[in-house]
């Protein structure tokens, strides 16, 4: 990471032939990138750059058709960042969208392992695989959680905003983007006036924190804290580019090749034949589809919005 932050604000102009050093990466075992990836990736890459749209040394793709949770609390490497300047390559653990389950009307909820459903809409929690470019970070305050040593402490989390185009050109309006994988959970309402947070009744949010690596997110591309920390300063002032697949045309493939009994590898597609196993066949949502369903969820008058409790003492 060290190499990657003192590579300076240029970006490299690697050729559009894929490099030896970078083809001993490609392949489908842990920590290795499957070709499709790569080469979109790249391509997006290039074509920004070509724009002028991003001038950074390094660029991201994510794999969402790997496994995430392999247990034992172990997370699968498919979060990738690619360095050509300086020969540079890195798998990492991301998460992918949790999805709904709403019950009595539609499900589509994510395991912690395996990613079946994906799609664009509002509130869906979902994974959009597609091109993006990092935007601004944004700093915000969360909560306080009591830390081991019984001390309130600050959650004040970063955020990278990304943009999309496409099928993904909704996600500044979805708030999609990158950030460490730390939630608070069950929130109250704590009276702390004297905080810089307070709101205007003199109340601050306080919860317990979890850090949710082995989890699943609301959509956005959450990486480990300790991972988080590194990315993100690569970032500031600094776009790049993030391909992340699959794509809607590549899940109505597979989920085509699934319904006819076909291997997708033998009809030139790609999905992790672990995880292809494990969901039997993946269902891409889109907003045009799904929106409406959730918007009618939304106005059922027997589910109001509710406001977190008053703290007990």
């Amino acid at each position: 990471m060290a190499a990657w932050l003192a590579a300076g604000s240029f970006a490299a102009e690697p050729s559009s032939d894929v490099t030896a050093w970078l083809r001993d990466h490609i392949g489908e075992g842990e920590g290795q990138i499957a070709q499709v990836v790569l080469q979109r990736a790249r391509e997006l890459y290039l074509r920004k750059v070509k724009e002028g749209v991003v001038n950074n040394p390094c660029y991201f793709g994510m794999d969402a058709t790997r496994p995430h949770d392999l247990g034992d609390g172990r997370s699968g490497a498919r979060f990738y960042v690619i360095c050509e300047a300086d020969r540079s390559f890195r798998a990492i653990s991301a998460r992918h969208g949790s999805g709904r389950d709403l019950r009595g009307v539609v499900d589509f909820l994510n395991g912690k392992e395996c990613a079946k459903n994906f799609g664009n809409a509002m509130d869906s929690y979902l994974t959009t695989g597609g091109a993006y470019v990092t935007g601004e970070t944004k700093t915000s305050f969360k909560g306080y959680y009591r830390t081991p040593l019984n001390q309130d402490a600050a959650l004040i989390r970063s955020f990278v905003q990304f943009d999309g185009e496409g099928e993904t050109a909704n996600a500044r309006e979805r708030a999609i983007g990158g950030h460490p994988a730390l939630v608070l959970k069950k929130i109250c309402l704590r009276k702390d006036p004297r905080s810089p947070y307070a709101n205007g009744n003199g109340y601050v949010p306080f919860g317990n924190l979890e850090e949710y690596s082995n989890g699943r997110s609301d959509g956005c591309t959450s990486w480990s804290p300790s991972d988080a920390r590194q990315i993100i300063p690569l970032l500031k002032d600094n776009p790049t580019t993030l391909y992340i697949y699959p794509e809607s045309r590549d899940i109505e493939a597979v989920a085509q090749a699934a319904a006819n009994h076909q291997s997708p590898s033998r009809t030139g597609l790609y999905w992790n034949a672990f995880c292809l196993k494990q969901i039997g066949a993946p269902k891409f949502w889109p907003k045009e589809i799904l929106e409406p369903i959730l918007a009618r969820y939304h106005r059922d008058p027997e589910l109001p919005a509710r406001s977190p409790p008053v703290c007990k003492p």
